[in-house]
């Protein structure tokens, strides 16, 4: 009893003093580390630094990798940073050129998919994916896999370097539904967001003000096209940790939309004037991108809040952004980037927009004619790729909407478009039906958010570069938590 009484209080050790007292003193140990130590320094002194770099690399990535299968929400976590800077690597230089960093993405959208299979295999919960968004992945997958067999592809190749990523995305969608089990974790993921889009923000405010750093000009010099996309009417659009303009112009309007959201939420007005800020600047830095399809999808987002919270304060809201843009459209100006926000607006005028129209109005015969499409990666990068010197090869496919119809065929652009309507379908019924206010508000905010991009990609592919197309199927999946979520919580209130 006494004994008791002096370990109680008796001063507690940390982990850190534990750790080392404890484990690291014991001769074995230090006979071990030494011997490891030699062995790194053996094989640095032979190998050189590409060596180490790849002792750096497992003894940093090994950990990371069992997280993600054994922790499935720091791999969600980690998973998203990497989709944020997978791209910016290249730009850095601290990859080659050519090097595959993609396969990182898929290595980890892997560990995922292992780390939900694990799980599952404990639970045995299929209730989770009980709901109509859960069938038309199922059903889109099914046909991306049945593409295999089109007669008209010309390449199995192209086939399945784009299946590779695009059919895996999907099922994370799955992963997401199933390993988000909190409302704390959903606010976690949104603050997650907010920071990185706040970093991106910032990189494309110091490009635009200040100038790019020696790295990023060597990037943008490195390809003579790439510099002539990039420069127009004597400005050189900005995109922040990206390495596209049109993904950084979306994100921050993504980002802009979850602020707005979150604006309905009971949170401290402090908070709400950090939010208002924060919108304030994304919409500014978006501006720096030069990118006129992602000027209309705010207006159309506010259009779609104006319906879901019919009430008189956001009514009186949506009139006033209303006439606020209209006096931006209409307002003489010489500052080049309000001047090309203006133009987002009258389309008949501009250029690209006619050209882009033309080649919809050239490839719509042979939409018609091949039920499903050319096959996927018929077009684009893996079209030039996999079938150089083909018609399809040749196509630019500009339009999200118009890619799938190209290589997919009308069938397929049939039931994407079904499949799109579902989940606004789902999201706006939810929304309805979600009683406990903060995860009402969460769902609002997807189902804003899966609205823009629906907007934003008949302009642009906005599903098919990270991160925006992890944020489409993070967005889907929180939609169906936050019900869940709901359900739940009126199941154990009492009475």
């Amino acid at each position: 009893m006494q004994d008791d009484r002096i370990r109680d209080i008796a001063p507690k050790k940390t982990i850190l003093e534990n750790l080392v007292l404890y484990k690291f003193s014991k001769p074995m140990v230090l006979v071990f580390l030494l011997f490891i130590a030699l062995c790194v320094s053996y094989l640095i002194a032979r190998q050189g630094m590409v060596m180490g770099l790849l002792i750096i690399g497992f003894t940093v990535g090994a950990p990371i990798l069992y997280a993600a299968v054994a922790y499935p929400r720091v791999g969600i976590v980690l998973f998203i940073l990497l989709s944020f800077f997978i791209n910016y690597q290249g730009i850095l230089g601290l990859v080659p050129p050519d090097a595959p960093i993609g396969v990182l993405m898929d290595l980890m959208t892997y560990l995922l998919i292992l780390g939900f299979f694990v799980k599952q295999k404990n639970e045995k919960d299929w209730s989770y994916f009980n709901d109509p968004i859960s069938y038309f992945i199922l059903i889109w997958l099914g046909y991306n896999m049945l593409e295999v067999i089109n007669p008209a592809a010309s390449s199995v190749l192209a086939w399945i370097y784009t299946v590779r990523t695009v059919a895996f995305l999907m099922l994370l969608y799955f992963v997401f539904v199933f390993q988000i089990r909190s409302k704390g974790f959903i606010k976690t993921l949104f603050k997650l967001l907010l920071i990185l889009e706040f970093i991106s923000g910032a990189a494309a405010f110091v490009q635009e003000k200040i100038g790019f750093f020696s790295f990023e000009n060597r990037w943008l010099n490195a390809e003579p096209l790439r510099l002539q996309l990039l420069f127009i009417a004597g400005h050189m659009r900005k995109f922040g940790i990206f390495s596209d303009p049109v993904v950084f112009a979306y994100n921050m309007v993504l980002a802009s939309i979850l602020c707005l959201s979150m604006l309905f939420t009971n949170i401290k007005p402090w908070k709400k004037v950090i939010l208002v800020c924060l919108m304030c600047f994304y919409l500014t830095v978006m501006l720096y991108s030069g990118t006129r399809a992602a000027y209309v999808l705010l207006p159309a987002a506010l259009g779609m809040l104006a319906i879901l919270k019919f009430n008189r304060k956001v009514m009186l809201f949506a009139i006033a952004g209303g006439l606020f843009l209209g006096f931006l459209i209409k307002v003489p100006t010489s500052n080049p980037a309000l001047a090309r926000f203006q133009s987002a607006f009258n389309p008949s005028k501009d250029a690209s927009f006619n050209v882009r129209a033309e080649n919809q109005r050239r490839i719509k015969p042979y939409i018609l004619s091949h039920p499903m499409g050319g096959g996927l990666g018929s077009v684009g990068v893996w079209g030039q790729r996999f079938s150089p010197g083909s018609f399809l090869s040749k196509f630019p496919p500009d339009s999200g909407y118009v890619r799938v119809a190209v290589e997919m065929g009308w069938i397929g652009l049939l039931l994407f478009c079904a499949f799109n309507f579902v989940i606004l379908q789902r999201g706006i019924k939810y929304y309805y039906i979600i009683k406990d206010p903060e995860l009402k508000t969460f769902c609002m905010a997807m189902v804003l958010t899966i609205f823009a991009l629906d907007i934003g990609n008949y302009p642009q592919q906005a599903f098919v570069q990270y991160p925006t197309n992890i944020l489409f199927y993070l967005a889907m999946a929180i939609i169906n938590v936050t019900m869940r979520l709901d359900k739940q919580k009126n199941e154990f209130q009492p009475g």
